[in-house]
C-alpha cells in the first residue's frame, strides 16, 4: 500500500503519522508539502495534527485553502481514503470535505491526556480491523476540539452511522460526545484523538494500530 502524509507549516504530528504508516505497511509514506498541486499515486492519505499556519484565523482554515487540498478534495470525490487527525480533522471540516466545525473546548483550556473512546461503528474501512473491540484509548491534545453541527446534520450523521468514535467522559463539550466521523461515502475519517500516537507500547498503548490495519485490509 502506497501512502502519503500532507505536511503544512507548523504540522507537529507528521512524523508520528509517518512512523505509524511505516510500521503497518512496511514502507515509508511520501511526505507531501502543502505547496504541491497534485498528490502522488497513493492509496491512502493522512492529514496530520499540529497547528498549521499557527492556527491563525481559525484552526485549519488557512491549510484548507492550500494548493494540495484542492487535489485532495478532487481525489476524495473519486474514492481516495483520507484520514485527518486533530488539526487534520479541523482542516477537513474547513475544506468542506466533512461537515460541522471544531470550536474552542468548553473549558477554554488546552487538553492533553489519554482519552477512552467507544467505537460506535465497527463496520467502516477505518474500524473493521478492531475485531469487535468496542473501547480504545487514544491520546488527545487540542484546544479547539469541541465538535458542533446543526441539528439536521447531527441527525443525518447519527442515522447514517457516520459517527464512528465517541468520547467516554466528554473532555471538550462536543455535541453527542462525538470524537470522530466519516463522510457519507465512508472514505474520509476525521477525528480529534491521535491514533498515530497509539502504535507503540512504549508510548502507552497500541490501540491505534488496528485503525491503520483496517485501512490496509480494506484496500487488499
Amino acid at each position: 500500500m502506497r501512502t502519503a502524509v500532507i505536511v503544512f507549516p507548523a504540522s507537529n504530528c507528521d512524523r508520528d503519522a509517518r512512523d505509524a504508516l511505516a510500521k503497518v505497511t512496511g514502507r515509508e509514506p511520501i511526505m507531501v508539502w502543502h505547496r504541491e498541486t497534485e498528490l502522488p499515486d497513493v492509496d491512502f492519505v493522512v492529514i496530520p495534527g499540529g497547528f498549521s499556519y499557527g492556527d491563525y484565523l481559525r484552526s485549519g482554515a488557512i491549510a484548507a485553502r492550500s494548493e494540495i487540498m484542492a487535489d485532495v478534495k478532487t481525489k476524495v470525490e473519486k474514492g481516495l481514503p483520507v484520514a485527518g487527525f486533530c488539526n487534520g480533522f479541523q482542516v477537513l471540516t474547513e475544506a468542506g470535505i466533512l461537515p460541522g466545525a471544531l470550536m474552542r473546548n468548553r473549558s477554554l483550556k488546552y487538553i492533553c491526556k489519554p482519552q477512552p473512546l467507544t467505537i460506535t461503528n465497527t463496520k467502516t474501512r477505518f474500524t473493521s480491523g478492531f475485531n469487535g473491540q468496542k473501547e480504545v484509548v487514544f491520546p488527545i491534545a487540542h484546544h479547539d476540539g469541541n465538535y458542533f453541527a446543526d441539528k439536521k446534520t447531527i441527525d443525518r450523521l447519527e442515522k447514517n452511522g457516520q459517527v464512528v468514535f465517541r468520547y467516554n467522559g466528554n473532555p471538550n463539550g462536543s455535541i453527542n460526545d462525538i470524537a470522530g466521523i466519516t463522510n457519507e461515502a465512508g472514505n474520509v475519517l476525521g477525528m480529534m484523538p491521535h491514533p498515530e500516537r497509539a502504535v507503540d507500547p512504549l508510548h502507552g498503548g497500541t490501540d491505534g494500530l488496528a485503525l491503520f490495519k483496517s485501512v490496509l485490509g480494506a484496500l487488499q
